[in-house]
């Protein structure tokens, strides 16, 4: 009998996380290193929300919360579903936790069986798969293609669909590809899912404002009210907010389903740190003038790098219309060798090759389920965004 937990076999490290600290090591070790493969913003937290959290502190907001989170965040949350999604809920149909992930993890071993399925669209975040695993279900994939800007197609999601599907979970914008649903698109999904009654709907709308042009963002609830009553619709303060480490995720949901949720959490975490739940409501109900700023900022980064990788050999970039990568295939360059003489065999070889060769790290695309395609991060200054493109074309170009 081992020792550790046979789940755990089942499960692989986060690509971001081990590529993110490659990246570090080869700094620590005195090399010119460029990370493209965080998924952070780099902007600070406002100042009004950091003002926040120093008041709290003062008024000695320092002791357990509640599990579920502090009444004011609740009803802070509440408030912003209703302004900016349409959205009805109480208070009481809502939940804070350690982030995003942790909601999105309490939901799903508050609610999966072993043999429930849970349908995938990929690419998709590293965690999604790894986290129903742990939680005892399956991952059940439906594929994207470029064709289409990684946009999950009608047709393709009811192929998915099983008697055994429990969850679909959507992610709009999206971690790796920055694809966003417009109104007619979810709909076309939605309209699947009406058909489907025993199938939940898990969206994560963490980049919700993080979309460019005159792209409208929209949540599956939103678009479809018959789909209220079995959809969680998980969000935070992360990325919008620049507030990654201060770890808060929220979602609102069937009080049943929170109420699961909540026993999930008393066991595991208990509430989320109360310090950050008090920024929180400040971020939700404070003023919210920044976010045209993230938003001209990181566009302008967009068409940056999608203009540069787009020059560059061997490489095809779509333009994504919201979050804050891209997601280009590299294809082309499978066969090639480096100067070195390594073959590119795969998509992994290729961001390999390219932190040991020009210092730009990029996490490869077949850790989001879909390659050979790489995932790109501008999260970062123009200027580095530009030397590290510089880079990549250089690389590229230097294979034959």
């Amino acid at each position: 009998m081992g020792f550790l937990a046979d789940a755990l076999s089942r499960v692989k490290p986060s690509a971001t996380i081990v590529m993110t600290q490659k990246a570090r090591d080869l700094k620590a070790q005195g090399r010119d290193v460029i990370s493209l493969s965080v998924g952070e913003p780099d902007f600070d937290t406002p100042p009004h929300i950091k003002q926040a959290a120093i008041e709290a502190i003062a008024r000695g907001e320092t002791k357990y919360p509640p599990v579920s989170g502090i009444v004011p965040l609740r009803e802070a949350i509440a408030k912003k579903f209703k302004r900016e999604n349409g959205l009805d809920y109480k208070p009481s149909q809502t939940i804070v936790g350690t982030g995003g992930k942790q909601v999105i993890y309490n939901a799903l071993l508050a609610t999966l069986n072993p043999g429930d399925e849970v349908v995938i669209p990929r690419p998709y975040w590293v965690s999604y798969p790894e986290m129903v695993g742990l939680c005892g279900g399956t991952p059940v994939f439906a594929d994207t293609t470029m064709a289409t800007n990684f946009k999950l197609q009608p047709e393709e999601l009811e192929r998915a669909i099983t008697s055994k599907t429990k969850w679909v979970i959507l992610n709009s914008p999206s971690n790796p590809s920055g694809a966003a649903y417009s109104h007619a698109e979810m709909k076309a999904l939605t309209d699947v899912l009406v058909r489907h009654p025993h199938v939940w709907v898990l969206t994560d709308d963490m980049y919700e404002h993080l979309v460019y042009g005159d792209f409208t963002f929209v949540t599956p609830a939103q678009v479809e009210p018959a789909l209220y009553d079995r959809t969680l619709t998980m969000n935070g303060v992360s990325k919008s907010y620049a507030m990654t480490g201060w770890r808060i995720g929220y979602a609102a949901g069937p009080e049943h389903l929170i109420k699961a949720m909540d026993f999930v959490q008393g066991q595991q975490t208990s509430g989320a740190a109360t310090i950050s739940q008090w920024a929180a409501v400040a971020a939700l109900d404070g003023p919210q003038d920044h976010l045209a700023e993230f938003r001209a900022a990181f566009q302008t980064r967009r068409d940056l790098v999608v203009s540069m990788l787009n020059q560059t050999n061997g490489l095809r970039c779509p333009t994504p219309e919201g979050a804050f990568y891209v997601y280009p295939s590299c294809a082309e360059l499978i066969g090639k060798r480096t100067e070195s003489g390594k073959v590119i065999e795969t998509d992994e070889d290729f961001v390999t090759e390219l932190l040991m060769a020009e210092g730009v790290a990029a996490v490869h695309g077949s850790a989001f389920g879909l390659g050979p395609n790489l995932r790109i991060s501008y999260a970062t200054s123009n200027q580095l965004l530009e030397e590290a493109c510089h880079r990549i074309q250089r690389f590229c170009g230097s294979l034959r």
